[in-house]
């Protein structure tokens, strides 16, 4: 891609450190095929893509009809495998709501086509989305008809108007973190609970594809997180992590899409394998599964 501009980062978004250090060399696999550096922080381990493309010319590296998250399309085995898990995962996310609040107020933040919402109105909640990409969110409106919002409309809405925030796999995404987590703040009611999704960089399937894991999915992974950062990181703004669950099929997903960017196509044994393997490793620790559902809430003890 040409002429895209670049933005650095000075200080660590988590301790404001200002020592980075060389992580790991790498590249966009699945698109533009061109060279980016994850950097950690000295001081807390965060991991970040620095530099990265800015604000304003991020959005042509997601300018494919294959990005999986924003759609709803069955071609081709990974599609279609993607598409039957989120069927299931879908309900499970809304069984962990439930265990929280009946019929209450949610935000999904990133809510794509907007599966996850249109279950969660099924189950009497008032759902609320927010998609920049415009194709998706007119998608979710037309077929769900549900209330879905450009990102800049964050501001607007109500102090204290929702009991659930949801993002699923979208912090690691947005640009500016801790502005985000006091946008969150301001929104969430006086009891509510903030639910992410986040890939793990200290899984075993990472360790094991290395600069070929596909959950570094660069550049438009800003942002590399394992369960200390994200401790660190909301603990900055007054939150505590809950509880922690895993995403066991997440493993197998990014194996097969890391064996095709090593190997030029798929190797479904190899892949199985190595997503069996990263779950048994983590069952041992209970925290270092490929991708892991956080809850938190507001610390006020």
């Amino acid at each position: 891609m040409k002429h895209v501009k670049m933005d650095t980062i000075k200080i660590c978004p988590v301790c404001d450190n200002s020592k980075f250090i060389t992580f790991l060399e790498s590249k966009d696999f699945f698109l533009a095929n061109e060279a980016f550096t994850i950097q950690k922080c000295n001081s807390c381990g965060f991991k970040f893509t620095n530099p990265r493309p800015d604000i304003h010319d991020i959005g042509r590296y997601y300018e494919s009809s294959d990005y999986i998250s924003h759609s709803n399309e069955k071609k081709g085995i990974v599609n279609s495998l993607y598409q039957l898990v989120r069927s299931y995962t879908v309900k499970r996310k809304v069984n962990l709501l439930n265990s929280y609040f009946r019929e209450g107020t949610a935000l999904d933040i990133g809510c794509g086509s907007g599966e996850f919402l249109n279950e969660l109105k099924k189950n009497k909640w008032n759902v609320t989305g927010v998609e920049p990409n415009i194709s998706t969110r007119d998608f979710a409106i037309r077929k769900y008809n549900l209330r879905v919002f450009d990102e800049d409309e964050l501001d607007s809405f109500n102090e204290g108007s929702f009991d659930v925030i949801t993002m699923w796999h979208v912090l690691e995404h947005v640009f500016n973190l801790n502005e985000r987590i006091l946008q969150l703040k301001r929104l969430m009611s006086k009891n509510g609970i903030i639910v992410i999704a986040l890939p793990n960089a200290d899984s075993m399937d990472a360790k094991v594809y290395g600069k070929f894991w596909a959950a570094y999915d660069l550049p438009r992974h800003l942002y590399h997180f394992n369960k200390t950062t994200v401790e660190m990181l909301f603990r900055k703004h007054g939150y505590k992590i809950t509880k922690v669950k895993p995403m066991l099929f997440d493993s197998f997903y990014v194996c097969m899409l890391s064996e095709k960017y090593k190997g030029g196509k798929i190797n479904f044994p190899k892949a199985i394998i190595n997503g069996l393997r990263s779950n048994l490793a983590a069952s041992f620790n209970k925290k270092n599964y490929s991708s892991i559902i956080y809850v938190l809430e507001l610390n006020n003890s």
